[in-house]
């Protein structure tokens, strides 16, 4: 039983990520956390988030729109960060961490939802600087290896960059494949990678989610994308509260 609403939550975290660029460990890291527990939750995120990505850039028959100089930059920065993130899942508590997730998708709620405002009222965001990049990529590695949940502050960043729909979904599924892995050899290093159960199922709900999200991406444009965006960081900000208190 345990397995298969592990799975449900894959099925329903892949399909988002496919449709919206990100929410795959939005939606499904808060279940898991409470399902399998952290060490097995993020060793599950990261092998998970290699598997869609990867599905994202390789397989849908196009060229991807990633911004290789954002990828680059957010990859690089994100290296201490990992680091960090790797060291609190050994160290701190369950609830800590449950509530550090839960945390982190309200913060990355508030600021989309200032940043909407901001840009319905008719003021530009702006380039993005040196120090954002920086923030977007160290937050972004250490909550990969202590949450599995790396998507917020890189969604914030590429927001602010004003990237297209399609160049935030590729630019996303570029970092999350080198976030993934490097959170796997990070996670190896700290003694706390563990092979989570029923991982083949897991697998299996995570390529069925990927191919079902295709369709959602093909129908959301302009405005349809951020409405979807924001709908998924809401609804798991909700998840992640109550199972951070449960």
């Amino acid at each position: 039983m345990t397995i298969a609403a592990a799975a449900l939550a894959v099925l329903l975290g892949a399909g988002l990520q496919s449709a919206t660029g990100f929410g795959f460990a939005l939606v499904s890291a808060p279940i898991l956390f409470a399902l399998l527990g952290p060490q097995e939750a993020v060793s599950a995120g990261a092998l998970l988030g290699i598997e869609l990505s990867a599905l994202t850039l390789a397989t849908e028959r196009r060229v991807p729109s990633v911004l290789r100089g954002d990828a680059l930059a957010l990859v690089a920065w994100s290296l201490p960060g990992l680091a960090l993130g790797a060291l609190a899942l050994r160290e701190l508590p369950d609830r800590v961490l449950s509530v550090l997730v839960a945390a982190g998708v309200l913060v990355a709620l508030g600021l989309r939802l200032r940043g909407r405002g901001r840009a319905r009222a008719g003021e530009p965001l702006g380039p993005s600087r040196p120090w954002m990049t920086a923030a977007a990529g160290v937050s972004s590695g250490a909550l990969s290896t202590a949450t599995s949940l790396s998507g917020p502050p890189l969604v914030l960043h590429l927001l602010a960059r004003g990237v297209s729909p399609q160049q935030m979904r590729d630019t996303l599924a570029a970092v999350f494949v080198a976030l993934a892995a490097l959170t796997v050899v990070a996670l190896l290093i700290a003694g706390a990678f563990v092979v989570p159960r029923g991982l083949v199922v897991l697998l299996a709900a995570a390529l069925a989610g990927q191919v079902l999200g295709r369709r959602g991406f093909a129908l959301l444009r302009g405005e349809r994308h951020e409405d979807a965006v924001l709908a998924v960081l809401a609804l798991t900000a909700i998840v992640a509260l109550v199972s951070s208190v449960l």
